[in-house]
């Protein structure tokens, strides 16, 4: 791949037939584990005869899907109140579906639009946000996975389990600046 690049209202790039497979497989994954944490969702009888949808109560215990999924209220996590907790819940009940629809629909977007062996990507300024949404998410999951910090080094020592996946954890950062460069610029 040689980067994003805008040709009037079409934002483009190429990528090499293991750089789509692996970023389809990434996306494919993130988006397994978005859509069945949508399925856990309770059903709510009430929801159904109101029309809104209602998600689980409680945080992820996953820490990737934790992730994706913050809390919505912030809780003193010395002091949290039976009010904040109550609140917490309400809030992610309410909010969760919608940020699940979100993140599975930028998801899809990506695999409806990158070639599964490799090729030419063509983009609206629409698509490109939501490979910017995908991007920023697959990245979010991949780092919690490795546990990536600030300081930590751009490579790791050869016999680490985690080298060879933050070479990819890079590229994706790569992949994603040249995304926004080709929006901005």
């Amino acid at each position: 791949m040689n980067g994003w690049r805008r040709k009037g209202a079409v934002i483009h790039a190429g990528f090499e037939q293991q750089e789509a497979a692996v970023l389809r497989g990434l996306v494919s994954q993130l988006e397994d584990m978005l859509t069945a944490r949508a399925e856990e969702a309770p059903q709510d009888e009430l929801a159904e005869l109101t029309g809104i949808r209602t998600g689980p109560t409680e945080s992820p215990d996953d820490p990737v899907l934790s992730r994706l999924l913050p809390d919505f209220h912030k809780l003193d996590p010395d002091n949290p109140t039976r009010e904040d907790l109550d609140s917490a819940s309400a809030m992610r009940s309410l909010h969760e579906p919608e940020l699940l629809d979100i993140k599975v629909g930028v998801a899809k977007i990506v695999l409806d639009t990158l070639p599964r062996d490799g090729g030419h990507v063509r983009l609206t300024e629409e698509q490109a946000d939501a490979w910017l949404g995908a991007l920023n998410d697959v990245r979010l999951a991949l780092g919690t996975a490795l546990d990536v910090t600030e300081d930590m080094p751009d490579e790791l020592p050869e016999d680490d389990p985690r080298a060879p996946h933050l070479g990819v954890y890079h590229w994706l950062t790569w992949v994603q600046e040249t995304l926004i460069q080709a929006l901005t610029g």
